[in-house]
């Protein structure tokens, strides 16, 4: 039985996470951590030091002002880091890093099996079309989301721009009277209203033709499945950084 404990367990992504949990086979659910304590399922603390249970697993999607009090309980318990939380900063990702040479961490910004799975389509497709194709990205969120772009728009576009030797510039939006085009550019727009789960899409604009890859996220179920896959998978590990491939490959 995996010990598992939610960091931000009263958000709406938190509490999607809770039930599936719940539901899922070899899970024991020990606690959350959240400002707002209430709860009628599981023991809620506000402080991460308050969790007084054995812990295999911490899964987070809360806020990246949470990471250093997570990694130091982490790294101070020998507990393994599921962190999906978004707006990290590269120094946020350094150390990250660094605590993963001591714990396993998972770490992705999008723990949908779809959108890492239309990473390794988008590897293939940009070889091909990069030459003579224009790149942009559209992502849309609900109107609550705090960071713009999106997590999910940097994980692509930052892929793009590895198979192309980051070669590109990432513009993000565009206006103004002298917002031409220039070509070493991977244009990034961010859309924000209602309850859109999320929805991103990469345009591959040429002359007189256009490719468009989407993927559109119908609930958050998508992100706390992926979520559950990476708990299992790094509770088996000692040590390391891993991402949502590392739990595919193991998987599938």
């Amino acid at each position: 039985m995996i010990s598992v404990v939610v960091n931000g367990c009263n958000g709406k992504m938190g509490q999607v996470l809770i039930n599936k949990l719940i539901e899922s086979e070899g899970f024991k659910v020990v606690g959350g951590i959240d400002k707002n304590t209430l709860s009628k399922d599981i023991p809620v603390f506000n402080n991460i030091n308050g969790i007084k249970e054995d812990v295999d697993v911490i899964i987070d999607f809360s806020n990246r002002e949470c990471l250093a009090e997570l990694l130091k309980y982490g790294l101070d318990n020998n507990v393994g880091l599921v962190i999906a939380t978004t707006g990290l900063t590269n120094e946020d990702k350094l150390e990250i890093y660094e605590a993963s040479k001591k714990i396993p961490i998972f770490n992705s910004s999008n723990t949908s099996v779809g959108i890492n799975t239309l990473i390794e389509i988008i590897k293939g497709t940009v070889k091909a079309l990069s030459d003579s194709f224009d790149i942009e990205i559209i992502e849309k969120h609900h109107n609550q989301k705090l960071d713009a772009p999106s997590g999910t728009a940097f994980m692509l576009a930052n892929q793009i721009n590895n198979e192309l030797n980051n070669s590109m510039k990432l513009i993000y939006g565009r206006n103004g009277d002298n917002a031409k085009r220039s070509k070493n550019e991977i244009g990034i727009h961010a859309v924000r209203g209602g309850t859109i789960a999320g929805e991103h899409t990469i345009i591959f604009a040429g002359d007189d033709e256009i490719i468009e890859l989407k993927h559109i996220a119908l609930s958050k179920k998508i992100f706390a499945n992926g979520a559950i896959d990476a708990a299992r998978f790094i509770s088996t590990k000692n040590n390391g950084l891993y991402n949502m491939s590392d739990v595919i490959k193991a998987k599938y």
